[in-house]
């Protein structure tokens, strides 16, 4: 897949058309950092954020991954600006006006609201997708709902390969029951 065709129009539209592109570009790839490119990649061309990518947890930080957009900050503290909290209270985290966010992190001064979606594996979290604008409450519930479904897309696939994985070396190696 060369080019994303996502119509004009209302933003429920446009995220109906994408789901299944991106499960497209994710379909058959084992690597979550090459999935977070591309899921950041599309989402960007398709909405044209200021700032859209993930940040992985690394111990007890969360670390810069794949995104597109400017320079950004590079390691995050639990519990600090937005992909801080999301990652602490392990919810999405929904900002009209950054300037009115308790500890926001500026990464860039032209940012003005923000959506921060943890995703999941195994229960924990394991990164978040971050996305800017750099217009004022940019983001509402149907975001939430639509990148909510998009994060699942991150490890969903690497879950099931894995899972296929484990059940058929535990089958080979199970002796039969006397």
């Amino acid at each position: 897949m060369e080019h994303l065709l996502i119509p004009e129009g209302a933003k429920e539209e446009r995220y109906q058309a994408l789901l299944p592109q991106v499960e497209a570009l994710l379909e058959g790839e084992a690597d979550m950092i090459a999935r977070m490119a591309n899921m950041a990649a599309a989402l960007h061309e398709a909405f044209h954020f200021w700032w859209t990518g993930f940040y992985r947890v690394v111990g007890d930080e969360l670390v810069l991954g794949p995104f597109q957009g400017p320079i950004a900050c590079t390691r995050i503290r639990r519990g600090r600006g937005v992909c801080g909290t999301a990652w602490e209270r392990q919810e999405t985290q929904v900002v009209p006006d950054v300037e009115q966010f308790p500890g926001h992190i500026a990464c860039s001064s032209a940012s003005r609201s923000e959506i921060v979606v943890p995703v999941f594996a195994d229960g924990r979290v394991v990164a978040v997708l971050d996305i800017d604008s750099e217009h004022l409450a940019t983001f509402d519930d149907t975001d939430r709902r639509w990148l909510e479904r998009m994060a699942e897309r991150i490890v969903l696939r690497q879950a099931k390969r894995q899972s296929r994985a484990h059940n058929s070396s535990t089958s080979e190696s199970a002796e039969p029951s006397a």
